[in-house]
């Protein structure tokens, strides 16, 4: 795997990082919530990259990782933020973007901000507006009062020993960057892959993100028995010919 280095942020924190040289474009891989980019589809991502002599990127978001920070001080917005200066200052050139999850929330983020640099993006299981529709939107009344009064709520995790914590401010916050309550119009082709056996992230939702997208190609493919992460050898193989695909 590639060498860890940290990139500065203004605030003092930092953005841990793992880059490959090579031919563009670049393939730049953004995890999950409470993810790291030592996952199964980063480093697969990567060996494919080295492999194939493309350009790479996989990094770590504010508390998450080996980034610097507090975890419950992360918001979509800091994230994305996160995201753009790994991307400007790490990497030239076009881009394909790779989000999974709350990855692909960022992913378009990232290509709304910086729409000249793209040459395609793949979503797998992708989270876009998921704090409001599916976080706040699946919490009891009881379970939102106490997130609304204590600012924060746990609740446990079937990826780690550790409780899964939530915010009040990362819902708050997250209500700047919803994506799915406007045109969303992306200038490069889209690949969405999806579990339908995903616990987290409905795989409708994928129709619902493929019929909102307005781009000159969306193609939309899901997996029967397909869980969230998509991880296993068949997945993972999928998922780097999508990849090779979009940067032909």
């Amino acid at each position: 795997m590639g060498r860890v280095e940290q990139l500065q942020r203004d605030d003092g924190n930092y953005v841990a990082y793992a880059r490959t040289s090579g031919k563009s474009p670049t393939v730049v891989f953004l995890g999950g919530f409470r993810s790291d980019m030592t996952g199964t589809k980063a480093v697969a991502l990567e060996a494919w990259a080295e492999k194939s002599g493309h350009a790479f990127l996989r990094f770590d978001y504010l508390g998450h990782g080996q980034s610097s920070g507090r975890f419950e001080d992360g918001t979509i917005g800091r994230w994305k933020d996160d995201a753009l200066a790994a991307i400007d200052s790490l990497t030239d050139g076009k881009l394909v973007l790779v989000g999974s999850s709350m990855g692909g929330w960022l992913s378009l983020l990232a290509a709304q901000a910086r729409p000249e640099r793209l040459a395609g993006l793949v979503l797998i299981a992708a989270a876009p507006d998921f704090t409001e529709r599916m976080l706040l939107g699946g919490l009891s009344s009881e379970d939102r009062a106490i997130l609304q009064r204590d600012g924060r709520l746990e609740r446990p995790s079937q990826y780690s020993a550790e409780p899964s914590v939530f915010t009040w401010k990362l819902i708050e916050e997250g209500r700047n960057h919803l994506l799915l309550d406007k045109p969303l119009a992306l200038p490069c082709p889209v690949r969405l892959l999806h579990g339908q056996s995903d616990p987290d992230v409905p795989w409708e939702y994928s129709l619902q993100i493929a019929r909102h997208l307005d781009a000159p190609e969306v193609i939309t493919t899901f997996v029967k028995g397909g869980d969230h992460r998509l991880s296993t050898p068949a997945d993972i193989a999928r998922l780097i010919a999508t990849v090779e695909e979009l940067t032909r």
